[in-house]
């Protein structure tokens, strides 16, 4: 039969985006592979069975029998037990695993001796850029993060100059400035409002002023030394976090909207802002916090629900904001797939390479053990 790709249907509550494209179907096949889809996998992302099969996939009707014999198999988020169970010895599963949170699927992984390469561990180089999942879907998150504040505020974003008088733009702080919030910097800018933002990596000042953004920090020592090699930022001092602590608290103060959008990889995320500064923030105002699967940049936030404060301040914790934008999300998604598979298949047939830089970088479990230090430790 040859070479056999699998991709079933997402089955993680709220998971609406999906692994592979009619177009990534037909890039797959011309790698040398059989790709079966399960029924219903595209569903979330507008993509019917019918579309998947005309690109020249088999459709299975069940989890099963469309894992059944695969020697790669594509998911969104890791596999279930069920999905596990029914993989063969040796098989390789590329995912978001969230590897440093969802330890059972880790372990179970390992114990069905499956390579299992988490998609999020990529390396951020040059050559990994078409399969960087991280990049990918937190543009989209940004976007889309403005896009629930705008829903969430009751008034315009922007300068609107009427008979009846004239509107004042919205007032929008972005606090992280990743890609996420590069997005939404240049998201609520279209729309007219006015902008600023904060990140203690010092490499970020020149990107939010080109964006036509006001940027906002402590710029002292540890500001201009606090980025590590692979463009992450470092955790600050106690003694910093405060200073910027009272520079950002009286800049909220004015805001109409906050996004938050820090991370920090096998960590909770870093809280932003305190539930006193929430209060000093004006009735009808609005945070959306893009960190709230992992804790939450902003106290008081709660994962799948808009909170209200007793000041009328409205916090947005809902999850998986690419997965509201599930189209465009799942096409991306699965281009970065694709290329990765493409490091996995030559002339048709598997050729594992984990001295690779960015298989290593990305391989969690192989040979029935966990080999990721960060994981395994």
């Amino acid at each position: 039969m040859g070479l056999t790709i699998a991709v079933t249907r997402e089955r993680r509550e709220g998971e609406t985006r999906c692994a592979v494209t009619p177009d990534t179907v037909k890039a797959l096949i011309k790698l040398g592979a059989v790709v079966t889809v399960e029924a219903g996998t595209g569903a979330g992302s507008y993509i019917p069975d019918a579309d998947y099969a005309a690109a020249g996939a088999t459709v299975a009707a069940d989890t099963r029998s469309t894992l059944e014999g695969a020697d790669i198999v594509l998911k969104v988020r890791g596999p279930t037990a069920q999905e596990t169970s029914a993989l063969k010895p040796g098989a390789i599963v590329l995912a978001m695993l969230d590897a440093y949170r969802e330890k059972e699927t880790v372990q179970a992984l390992s114990g069905a001796n499956v390579t299992a390469f988490a998609m999020e561990f990529v390396p951020r180089i040059t050559r990994a850029q078409v399969m960087d999942v991280l990049s990918s879907q937190a543009n989209l998150a940004g976007y889309r993060a403005v896009i629930e504040a705008a829903a969430a505020y009751g008034k315009g974003f922007p300068m609107m100059m009427t008979a009846a008088g004239t509107v004042a733009p919205a007032k929008v702080f972005v606090m992280g400035v990743g890609v996420a919030g590069l997005q939404a910097i240049a998201t609520a800018r279209r729309l007219g409002a006015v902008v600023s933002a904060t990140d203690v990596r010092p490499a970020t000042k020149e990107q939010v002023e080109s964006l036509g953004a006001k940027f906002l920090a402590v710029e002292d020592d540890e500001f201009k030394n606090a980025q590590t090699a692979g463009g992450y930022a470092k955790p600050m001092s106690p003694e910093y976090q405060a200073k910027q602590a009272v520079l950002t608290g009286e800049h909220i103060r004015k805001q109409d909207i906050v996004i938050t959008t820090a991370l920090i990889p096998g960590r909770a995320a870093p809280v932003l802002i305190t539930a006193d500064q929430v209060a000093t923030m004006k009735p009808g105002s609005v945070i959306v916090d893009l960190a709230i699967e992992n804790g939450g940049n902003v106290e008081g936030g709660r994962l799948n629900e808009v909170v209200t404060t007793p000041n009328g301040v409205q916090i947005v914790g809902h999850a998986n904001l690419p997965g509201r934008i599930a189209a465009d999300a799942s096409a991306l998604y699965a281009r970065n797939l694709s290329a990765f598979v493409g490091l996995l298949i030559r002339d048709g047939v598997l050729a594992l390479d984990l001295e690779d830089e960015i298989l290593k970088a990305a391989v969690v479990t192989h040979g029935g053990a966990v080999v990721h230090e960060g994981v395994r430790g």
